[in-house]
């Protein structure tokens, strides 16, 4: 579960992005149900995830987005029209994709991470490195399942998690694309107002926040993964 998950379909391409800490297993049935409708779907592992919290600990942000980068170009490729989708930093991944192509047909964030209360102390700790690790934020899930997620939080991670928060943040209003923003009412990791923040910022024209009455944080393995299936697949079609 914890690999990329690439799936050559039609010419509709959908570019899906886990989260921070975690790996493609928490987005794998969500990438799974795009491909059953025929789509193109890339799911990429982000650098230094998947594999163990002392490789995460290395990693730069720019690696991130360089991963995202290829899986689009690899969409490019293949489609002629492409979504992205993604998890909290997944989230902020997507806008980030958003400000940068203006050749993506809409976008669809899920709990996405656009400023979170202790950014401070992610960078100055996160400059330090102290203490090493802090306990995973993986598995805020309401139905008490596990996430294929680290147990630790490498804290030197977390400056780079704060910086691509800020560059998005900064850059919101270059986000002009349609959008659909699904946020879970309880989230007990990013703060549900991220969620009403993103949909005041942007530019987008054509935009919808969808409140999860049933879910917490990673809501693509929670009660209301059917509902963000259903709603994504309505928004691409009316897209389409």
């Amino acid at each position: 579960m914890e690999e990329a998950f690439f799936k050559e379909g039609n010419d509709v391409g959908v570019l899906v992005i886990h989260g921070f800490t975690g790996s493609p297993g928490s987005m794998r049935d969500l990438a799974q149900f795009y491909a059953d409708q025929g789509f193109t779907v890339a799911l990429p592992r982000l650098a230094g995830h998947g594999t163990t919290p002392e490789d995460l600990e290395k990693r730069k942000y720019q690696e991130w987005i360089e991963d995202v980068e290829k899986a689009y170009e690899w969409l490019k490729e293949r489609t002629s029209k492409r979504f992205v989708t993604g998890l909290s930093m997944g989230g902020t991944l997507t806008l980030y994709m958003g400000e940068k192509h203006k050749d993506i047909t809409g976008l669809i964030t899920i709990n996405a991470a656009v400023r979170m209360p202790n950014e401070t102390s992610m960078l100055i700790l996160g400059s330090l490195g102290i203490p090493r690790f802090a306990k995973g934020v993986g598995s805020d899930i309401k139905k008490g399942i596990k996430e294929p997620a680290y147990e630790l939080t490498p804290i030197r991670a977390t400056k780079q998690l704060a910086l691509l928060l800020r560059l998005v943040r900064n850059n919101i209003k270059d986000v002009d694309q349609p959008i659909l923003i699904f946020s879970s009412k309880e989230d007990h990791v990013v703060p549900p107002e991220n969620q009403r923040w993103i949909y005041e910022n942007v530019s987008s024209q054509t935009k919808e926040l969808v409140t999860l009455e049933n879910s917490y944080h990673v809501a693509t393995m929670d009660y209301d993964l059917e509902l963000i299936e259903q709603k994504s697949l309505e928004f691409i079609q009316k897209l389409l």
